[in-house]
Protein backbone atom coordinates (compact mmCIF):
# COMPACT_ATOMS: atom_id res chain seq x y z
CA UNK A 1 0.00 0.00 0.00
CA UNK A 2 1.29 3.60 -1.07
CA UNK A 3 1.21 6.06 2.13
CA UNK A 4 0.03 8.99 1.09
CA UNK A 5 2.63 10.91 3.55
CA UNK A 6 6.51 10.53 3.58
CA UNK A 7 8.62 11.92 6.12
CA UNK A 8 12.30 12.19 5.22
CA UNK A 9 14.63 12.81 7.88
CA UNK A 10 18.31 12.90 7.40
CA UNK A 11 20.60 12.46 10.07
CA UNK A 12 24.07 12.13 11.38
CA UNK A 13 25.12 11.21 14.98
CA UNK A 14 21.96 12.19 16.59
CA UNK A 15 21.73 9.87 19.07
CA UNK A 16 21.10 12.54 21.47
CA UNK A 17 18.37 13.96 20.04
CA UNK A 18 16.97 11.06 18.70
CA UNK A 19 14.82 9.61 21.31
CA UNK A 20 13.07 12.82 21.29
CA UNK A 21 12.17 12.99 17.81
CA UNK A 22 11.01 9.64 17.65
CA UNK A 23 8.65 11.19 21.21
CA UNK A 24 7.32 14.16 19.70
CA UNK A 25 6.86 12.48 16.00
CA UNK A 26 5.18 9.57 16.09
CA UNK A 27 2.26 10.90 18.29
CA UNK A 28 1.94 14.02 15.37
CA UNK A 29 1.56 11.65 12.70
CA UNK A 30 -0.68 8.78 14.12
CA UNK A 31 -2.92 11.55 14.73
CA UNK A 32 -3.43 12.23 11.11
CA UNK A 33 -5.47 9.62 10.74
CA UNK A 34 -3.95 9.60 6.87
CA UNK A 35 -1.27 6.59 6.13
CA UNK A 36 2.18 7.53 6.87
CA UNK A 37 5.93 6.87 6.70
CA UNK A 38 9.29 7.94 8.21
CA UNK A 39 11.85 7.48 6.00
CA UNK A 40 15.29 7.97 8.47
CA UNK A 41 18.58 8.16 6.27
CA UNK A 42 21.53 7.71 8.51
CA UNK A 43 24.08 9.95 7.03
CA UNK A 44 27.08 7.46 7.56
CA UNK A 45 27.11 8.26 11.20
CA UNK A 46 29.62 6.44 13.63
CA UNK A 47 27.68 6.71 17.48
CA UNK A 48 24.89 5.10 18.28
CA UNK A 49 22.70 6.31 16.22
CA UNK A 50 22.63 3.60 13.44
CA UNK A 51 21.72 0.81 16.73
CA UNK A 52 18.86 3.15 17.50
CA UNK A 53 17.16 3.55 14.58
CA UNK A 54 16.92 -0.20 14.51
CA UNK A 55 15.58 -0.55 17.81
CA UNK A 56 12.68 1.73 17.29
CA UNK A 57 12.37 0.63 13.44
CA UNK A 58 11.02 -3.22 15.44
CA UNK A 59 8.51 -0.94 17.79
CA UNK A 60 7.28 1.43 15.19
CA UNK A 61 6.23 -0.83 12.16
CA UNK A 62 5.91 2.65 10.05
CA UNK A 63 9.46 3.90 10.65
CA UNK A 64 12.18 3.14 7.55
CA UNK A 65 15.52 3.03 7.80
CA UNK A 66 18.42 3.73 5.07
CA UNK A 67 22.00 3.73 6.34
CA UNK A 68 24.12 5.45 3.66
CA UNK A 69 27.72 3.56 3.41
CA UNK A 70 29.55 6.79 4.15
CA UNK A 71 29.17 10.29 5.31
CA UNK A 72 27.38 11.87 1.87
CA UNK A 73 26.47 15.49 3.62
CA UNK A 74 22.96 16.89 4.47
CA UNK A 75 21.68 17.70 0.94
CA UNK A 76 22.91 14.04 -0.48
CA UNK A 77 21.08 12.20 2.45
CA UNK A 78 17.90 14.37 1.45
CA UNK A 79 18.25 13.18 -2.11
CA UNK A 80 18.46 10.14 -0.80
CA UNK A 81 15.42 9.90 0.79
CA UNK A 82 13.25 11.45 -1.42
CA UNK A 83 14.53 8.41 -4.05
CA UNK A 84 13.17 6.32 -1.39
CA UNK A 85 10.23 8.06 -0.30
CA UNK A 86 6.70 6.53 -1.76
CA UNK A 87 4.05 9.00 -0.28
CA UNK A 88 1.80 11.01 -2.57
CA UNK A 89 3.06 13.99 -0.03
CA UNK A 90 6.83 14.35 1.11
CA UNK A 91 7.68 15.89 4.00
CA UNK A 92 11.61 16.87 4.53
CA UNK A 93 12.92 17.65 8.24
CA UNK A 94 15.72 17.61 9.86
CA UNK A 95 16.42 15.29 13.22
CA UNK A 96 17.17 18.66 15.50
CA UNK A 97 13.30 19.95 16.29
CA UNK A 98 14.65 23.40 15.49
CA UNK A 99 11.95 23.36 13.08
CA UNK A 100 8.96 21.57 14.77
CA UNK A 101 7.53 18.44 13.51
CA UNK A 102 3.69 19.98 14.97
CA UNK A 103 3.46 22.21 11.72
CA UNK A 104 3.17 19.00 9.57
CA UNK A 105 -0.39 18.76 9.68
CA UNK A 106 -0.59 22.47 8.99
CA UNK A 107 1.57 21.82 5.88
CA UNK A 108 -0.37 19.01 4.73
CA UNK A 109 -3.33 21.15 5.45
CA UNK A 110 -2.03 23.99 3.57
CA UNK A 111 -1.43 21.62 0.17
CA UNK A 112 -5.15 20.01 0.24
CA UNK A 113 -6.87 22.95 0.71
CA UNK A 114 -4.55 25.37 -1.87
CA UNK A 115 -3.96 22.40 -4.26
CA UNK A 116 0.00 23.46 -4.52
CA UNK A 117 2.53 21.45 -4.72
CA UNK A 118 5.05 23.03 -2.07
CA UNK A 119 4.57 24.21 1.38
CA UNK A 120 7.63 26.00 2.80
CA UNK A 121 8.11 26.08 6.57
CA UNK A 122 9.17 29.95 6.89
CA UNK A 123 10.66 31.16 10.33
CA UNK A 124 8.64 34.16 11.92
CA UNK A 125 11.36 34.42 14.63
CA UNK A 126 14.89 33.29 14.30
CA UNK A 127 15.87 35.31 17.76
CA UNK A 128 17.58 31.54 18.63
CA UNK A 129 19.68 31.44 15.68
CA UNK A 130 23.10 34.27 16.32
CA UNK A 131 23.37 37.62 15.05
CA UNK A 132 25.66 36.56 12.41
CA UNK A 133 23.76 33.47 10.95
CA UNK A 134 20.74 36.04 10.88
CA UNK A 135 22.86 38.74 8.54
CA UNK A 136 25.17 36.32 6.45
CA UNK A 137 21.67 34.04 5.78
CA UNK A 138 19.94 37.45 4.33
CA UNK A 139 22.95 38.79 2.24
CA UNK A 140 23.43 35.43 0.86
CA UNK A 141 20.03 34.70 -0.13
CA UNK A 142 20.29 38.20 -1.77
CA UNK A 143 23.08 37.72 -3.27
CA UNK A 144 21.56 34.25 -4.84
CA UNK A 145 18.38 35.99 -5.88
CA UNK A 146 20.38 38.31 -7.94
CA UNK A 147 22.97 36.29 -9.62
CA UNK A 148 21.01 33.54 -10.35
CA UNK A 149 17.01 35.00 -10.32
CA UNK A 150 15.87 32.43 -8.27
CA UNK A 151 13.03 33.59 -5.67
CA UNK A 152 14.44 31.72 -2.30
CA UNK A 153 13.05 33.08 0.80
CA UNK A 154 15.64 33.67 2.94
CA UNK A 155 13.91 32.42 6.25
CA UNK A 156 13.33 29.15 4.88
CA UNK A 157 15.35 26.41 4.73
CA UNK A 158 14.96 22.58 4.02
CA UNK A 159 11.59 22.01 6.03
CA UNK A 160 9.29 21.64 3.51
CA UNK A 161 6.81 19.68 2.01
CA UNK A 162 6.55 18.44 -1.47
CA UNK A 163 3.92 16.72 -3.55
CA UNK A 164 4.66 13.48 -5.75
CA UNK A 165 4.88 15.42 -8.87
CA UNK A 166 7.59 17.93 -6.97
CA UNK A 167 10.06 15.15 -5.94
CA UNK A 168 9.22 13.38 -8.98
CA UNK A 169 10.50 16.28 -10.90
CA UNK A 170 13.82 16.64 -8.39
CA UNK A 171 14.85 12.90 -8.81
CA UNK A 172 14.75 13.41 -12.26
CA UNK A 173 17.88 15.94 -12.41
CA UNK A 174 21.10 14.56 -13.01
CA UNK A 175 22.95 17.33 -10.44
CA UNK A 176 25.42 15.52 -8.17
CA UNK A 177 25.94 18.45 -5.99
CA UNK A 178 22.04 19.87 -5.18
CA UNK A 179 20.98 22.54 -3.19
CA UNK A 180 17.71 21.52 -2.15
CA UNK A 181 16.60 24.86 -0.90
CA UNK A 182 17.22 26.73 -4.12
CA UNK A 183 16.07 23.71 -6.97
CA UNK A 184 12.73 23.58 -5.61
CA UNK A 185 12.26 27.00 -6.06
CA UNK A 186 13.99 26.77 -9.40
CA UNK A 187 10.96 24.19 -10.49
CA UNK A 188 8.61 27.33 -9.92
CA UNK A 189 5.52 25.00 -9.16
CA UNK A 190 2.62 26.50 -7.04
CA UNK A 191 3.39 27.16 -3.78
CA UNK A 192 2.33 28.37 0.04
CA UNK A 193 4.12 29.10 3.29
CA UNK A 194 3.50 28.20 6.49
CA UNK A 195 5.28 30.54 9.19
CA UNK A 196 6.47 28.90 12.96
CA UNK A 197 8.78 30.10 15.29
CA UNK A 198 12.53 28.35 15.32
CA UNK A 199 13.24 26.49 18.15
CA UNK A 200 16.71 25.85 19.69
CA UNK A 201 18.52 22.41 19.13
CA UNK A 202 16.65 20.07 21.25
CA UNK A 203 20.26 17.99 21.99
CA UNK A 204 23.26 17.12 20.82
CA UNK A 205 25.65 19.47 18.91
CA UNK A 206 25.03 21.38 15.16
CA UNK A 207 26.64 19.46 12.03
CA UNK A 208 26.63 22.96 10.12
CA UNK A 209 29.75 24.25 11.10
CA UNK A 210 31.40 27.49 9.09
CA UNK A 211 33.78 25.38 6.51
CA UNK A 212 30.23 23.17 5.64
CA UNK A 213 28.13 26.76 5.24
CA UNK A 214 31.07 27.93 3.04
CA UNK A 215 30.94 25.24 0.71
CA UNK A 216 26.86 25.05 0.39
CA UNK A 217 27.20 28.49 -0.14
CA UNK A 218 29.51 28.12 -3.24
CA UNK A 219 27.71 24.47 -4.28
CA UNK A 220 24.82 27.31 -4.21
CA UNK A 221 26.89 30.54 -6.46
CA UNK A 222 27.86 27.67 -8.70
CA UNK A 223 25.13 25.54 -9.05
CA UNK A 224 22.56 28.63 -9.73
CA UNK A 225 24.21 31.08 -11.42
CA UNK A 226 26.31 31.62 -14.20
CA UNK A 227 27.33 34.79 -13.15
CA UNK A 228 30.89 34.05 -12.34
CA UNK A 229 31.61 32.96 -15.92
CA UNK A 230 29.40 36.17 -17.40
CA UNK A 231 32.08 38.15 -15.38
CA UNK A 232 35.02 36.63 -16.99
CA UNK A 233 33.05 37.73 -20.57
CA UNK A 234 32.63 41.29 -19.03
CA UNK A 235 36.25 41.33 -17.97
CA UNK A 236 37.50 40.19 -21.00
CA UNK A 237 35.49 42.37 -23.15
CA UNK A 238 36.79 45.68 -20.63
CA UNK A 239 40.27 44.55 -20.99
CA UNK A 240 39.72 44.65 -24.75
CA UNK A 241 38.34 48.30 -24.89
CA UNK A 242 41.63 49.42 -22.57
CA UNK A 243 44.01 47.31 -24.96
CA UNK A 244 42.27 48.81 -27.93
CA UNK A 245 42.35 52.43 -26.28
CA UNK A 246 46.39 51.89 -24.94
CA UNK A 247 46.96 50.86 -29.00
CA UNK A 248 45.33 54.04 -30.25
CA UNK A 249 47.48 56.10 -27.57
CA UNK A 250 50.93 54.64 -29.14
CA UNK A 251 50.14 55.67 -32.23
CA UNK A 252 49.07 59.15 -31.09
CA UNK A 253 52.46 59.31 -29.06
CA UNK A 254 54.67 58.32 -31.68
CA UNK A 255 52.80 61.09 -34.28
CA UNK A 256 53.96 63.89 -31.93
CA UNK A 257 57.34 62.38 -31.33
CA UNK A 258 56.79 61.77 -27.69
CA UNK A 259 58.19 57.93 -28.00
CA UNK A 260 61.50 55.97 -28.02
CA UNK A 261 62.63 53.55 -30.98
CA UNK A 262 60.91 50.42 -30.99
CA UNK A 263 58.64 51.80 -28.00
CA UNK A 264 55.35 52.46 -30.88
CA UNK A 265 55.87 48.41 -32.17
CA UNK A 266 55.97 46.53 -28.46
CA UNK A 267 53.33 48.52 -26.96
CA UNK A 268 51.43 47.49 -30.00
CA UNK A 269 51.80 44.44 -30.89
CA UNK A 270 51.29 43.68 -26.83
CA UNK A 271 48.25 45.39 -26.83
CA UNK A 272 47.12 43.88 -30.28
CA UNK A 273 47.31 40.30 -28.67
CA UNK A 274 45.92 41.04 -25.07
CA UNK A 275 43.13 42.17 -27.05
CA UNK A 276 42.46 39.16 -28.96
CA UNK A 277 42.81 36.78 -26.05
CA UNK A 278 40.65 38.45 -23.36
CA UNK A 279 37.92 38.54 -26.41
CA UNK A 280 38.15 34.79 -26.94
CA UNK A 281 38.35 34.49 -23.29
CA UNK A 282 35.40 36.48 -23.31
CA UNK A 283 33.26 34.11 -26.21
CA UNK A 284 34.76 30.76 -24.41
CA UNK A 285 32.79 31.60 -20.96
CA UNK A 286 29.83 32.33 -22.80
CA UNK A 287 29.81 29.26 -24.84
CA UNK A 288 31.07 27.17 -21.30
CA UNK A 289 28.12 28.79 -19.39
CA UNK A 290 25.79 27.49 -22.20
CA UNK A 291 27.32 24.09 -22.01
CA UNK A 292 27.22 23.87 -17.86
CA UNK A 293 22.72 24.95 -18.55
CA UNK A 294 23.05 22.09 -20.76
CA UNK A 295 24.60 19.37 -18.49
CA UNK A 296 22.54 20.70 -15.53
CA UNK A 297 19.43 18.80 -17.66
CA UNK A 298 16.87 21.06 -15.99
CA UNK A 299 14.00 20.86 -18.02
CA UNK A 300 12.29 23.76 -19.07
CA UNK A 301 8.43 23.23 -18.07
CA UNK A 302 6.89 20.43 -16.67
CA UNK A 303 3.20 19.20 -18.01
CA UNK A 304 0.66 19.36 -14.80
CA UNK A 305 -2.60 17.96 -16.84
CA UNK A 306 -3.05 15.73 -20.33
CA UNK A 307 -7.02 15.46 -21.41
CA UNK A 308 -5.59 12.61 -23.22
CA UNK A 309 -4.41 10.99 -20.11
CA UNK A 310 -6.51 11.51 -17.39
CA UNK A 311 -10.20 9.60 -17.71
CA UNK A 312 -13.16 11.72 -16.80
CA UNK A 313 -12.46 14.12 -14.40
CA UNK A 314 -10.17 11.71 -11.88
CA UNK A 315 -6.98 13.60 -11.07
CA UNK A 316 -4.50 12.24 -8.61
CA UNK A 317 -3.56 13.87 -5.13
CA UNK A 318 -0.82 16.00 -7.13
CA UNK A 319 -2.24 17.44 -10.43
CA UNK A 320 -2.96 20.64 -10.57
CA UNK A 321 -7.51 20.93 -9.99
CA UNK A 322 -9.69 22.14 -12.93
CA UNK A 323 -12.68 24.26 -11.85
CA UNK A 324 -15.91 22.35 -11.02
CA UNK A 325 -17.86 25.20 -12.93
CA UNK A 326 -16.88 28.16 -14.55
CA UNK A 327 -16.63 31.15 -12.59
CA UNK A 328 -18.41 33.59 -14.96
CA UNK A 329 -19.74 33.85 -18.42
CA UNK A 330 -22.57 31.71 -20.08
CA UNK A 331 -21.64 28.65 -18.43
CA UNK A 332 -21.64 30.03 -14.98
CA UNK A 333 -22.98 27.66 -12.37
CA UNK A 334 -23.89 25.06 -15.08
CA UNK A 335 -23.33 21.62 -14.10
CA UNK A 336 -20.74 19.88 -16.06
CA UNK A 337 -21.42 16.93 -18.19
CA UNK A 338 -19.99 13.42 -17.71
CA UNK A 339 -18.70 11.76 -20.03
CA UNK A 340 -21.26 9.98 -22.41
CA UNK A 341 -21.81 6.56 -22.01
CA UNK A 342 -20.38 4.22 -25.20
CA UNK A 343 -23.33 2.31 -26.85
CA UNK A 344 -23.14 -1.01 -26.47
CA UNK A 345 -25.16 -2.70 -29.44
CA UNK A 346 -27.02 -5.86 -29.01
CA UNK A 347 -26.22 -8.93 -29.28
CA UNK A 348 -27.93 -10.49 -32.42
CA UNK A 349 -29.18 -13.58 -32.27
CA UNK A 350 -27.80 -17.22 -34.23
CA UNK A 351 -29.65 -18.00 -37.07
CA UNK A 352 -31.58 -21.54 -36.55
CA UNK A 353 -30.48 -23.94 -39.06
CA UNK A 354 -32.75 -25.07 -42.01
CA UNK A 355 -32.65 -28.62 -40.63
CA UNK A 356 -33.02 -28.11 -37.60
CA UNK A 357 -36.71 -28.85 -35.98
CA UNK A 358 -37.70 -26.02 -33.52
CA UNK A 359 -41.05 -27.60 -31.16
CA UNK A 360 -43.79 -25.20 -30.76
CA UNK A 361 -44.27 -23.78 -27.41
CA UNK A 362 -47.03 -21.17 -27.98
CA UNK A 363 -49.87 -21.23 -30.62
CA UNK A 364 -50.22 -18.88 -33.30
CA UNK A 365 -47.14 -18.05 -35.87
CA UNK A 366 -43.46 -17.06 -33.85
CA UNK A 367 -43.17 -13.25 -33.89
CA UNK A 368 -39.57 -11.74 -33.45
CA UNK A 369 -38.64 -8.28 -32.55
CA UNK A 370 -36.00 -6.22 -33.92
CA UNK A 371 -32.87 -5.48 -31.77
CA UNK A 372 -33.21 -2.30 -30.05
CA UNK A 373 -30.95 0.26 -31.25
CA UNK A 374 -29.28 2.04 -28.17
CA UNK A 375 -28.23 5.87 -28.75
Amino acid sequence: MVPELSVVIPMYNEEEVLPLLVERLRPILDGLATSYEVVAVDDGSSDLTAALLQRYHREWPHLRVIRLRANAGHQAAISAGLASALGDYVVTLDADLQDPPEVIPLMLKAAKDDGVDVVYGVRNDRSTDTWFKRVSARAFYRLIGLMSQTSAHSDAGDFRLMSRATVDAVNSLPEHNRVLRFIVPALNFPSDTVEYKRDERAAGSSKYPLMKMIKLSLDSLTGFSTAPLRMATFAGLGGAVLATMLLIYTFVARAQGHTVAGWTSTVAIVSGVGAVQLVCVGILGEYIGRMYAHMQGRPTYFIAYDSLTTVGREHNPTSTPLPATPASGPLAGAPVPDAAPVATPAPVPAPVPAAASVPATTSGPAVTEPAQRHT
